[in-house]
């Protein structure tokens, strides 16, 4: 286990969901990119979203984060919680949810350059980069080290964010989120660009997280990224849930074929699972 940064968590007290979705539509031009759209996800089970492309994934991941809001129902009341509540300040959504997106990424790693250090304790200030109202504390600092070493990044500090590989800028920006101690990580794509031997290292470091109690929501479209210690997934399709459970009723070839739309076949080995099309 990661020693360090732990979430912020009371094993005492009832945890609220992670995320409660209730019927949410939303609306890209004229066409639905969520279309009444319910999820749960409960504090600690680590979930997977899968879905091929277009299936509504990366609009889910900016309704989570509050980039995108949903058509108001007749009732006027919110169809989106996250910790049990439907309002927030996005900053404070941000040190209890850390968000990785490929997005997020392009951001950091292009136009204006920005060393790694600057980049993790600018967590701290939901910025990009630091500035001079921002008074960095020690603690900040200690703490940004230790996230860093958590993700095998210390060696990365004094280079700028633009220099390095997709894998090392994916680690920078998860130490980033990290920083917070928060109690769970939407990652989009998180594997996206990566080579077969930094994608299966990448995936051990998220292993190691969820087992050090970092509730993890992992979206991806590759069968093979879903890790051990998720427990449950849900297949998007046009926007709507296809079907949702543990991972022996979800990844199956009927289920999977419906979701990508060719015949697929899946395998297990061990604790993973692997996907392909299926040959006449």
């Amino acid at each position: 286990m990661f020693a360090g940064i732990v979430p912020r968590m009371d094993a005492n007290i009832a945890q609220p969901p992670l995320i409660e979705i209730d019927a949410a539509t939303v609306m890209r031009g004229d066409h639905p990119a969520l279309d009444r759209l319910s999820l749960r996800v409960e504090a600690g089970r680590h979930t997977a979203i899968l879905g091929a492309n277009g299936s509504g994934k990366s609009t889910l991941v900016q309704l989570i984060g509050r980039q995108l809001y949903p058509l108001a129902p007749s009732d006027g009341r919110s169809p989106v919680r996250v910790f049990g509540r439907d309002r927030w300040n996005v900053a404070e959504l941000r040190g209890l949810l850390g968000i990785v997106s490929p997005a997020l990424q392009r951001d950091y790693t292009t136009d204006t350059p920005l060393e790694v250090f600057d980049a993790v304790v600018s967590g701290f200030f939901s910025s990009r980069g630091l500035w001079l109202n921002h008074e960095v504390t020690a603690t900040m600092r200690e703490r940004a080290r230790e996230a860093l070493e958590q993700l095998d990044a210390g060696h990365l500090i004094g280079r700028e964010m633009a220099s390095l590989s997709t894998g090392e800028a994916r680690r920078v920006l998860i130490a980033r989120a990290l920083v917070h101690r928060p109690r769970a990580l939407l990652l989009d794509e998180p594997c996206a660009g990566l080579d077969l031997v930094s994608r299966r290292r990448f995936l051990e470091t998220l292993r190691t997280l969820a087992r050090g109690g970092t509730t993890l929501l992992l979206v991806t479209h590759h069968v093979e990224e879903i890790l051990p210690e998720i427990e449950r997934v849900l297949l998007l399709k046009h926007g709507r849930t296809l079907r949702e459970g543990d991972k022996a009723a979800t990844l199956t070839n009927a289920t999977l074929g419906e979701a990508f739309g060719m015949p697929i076949r899946v395998t297990r080995h061990g604790e993973w699972y692997d996907a392909a099309v299926a040959q006449p």
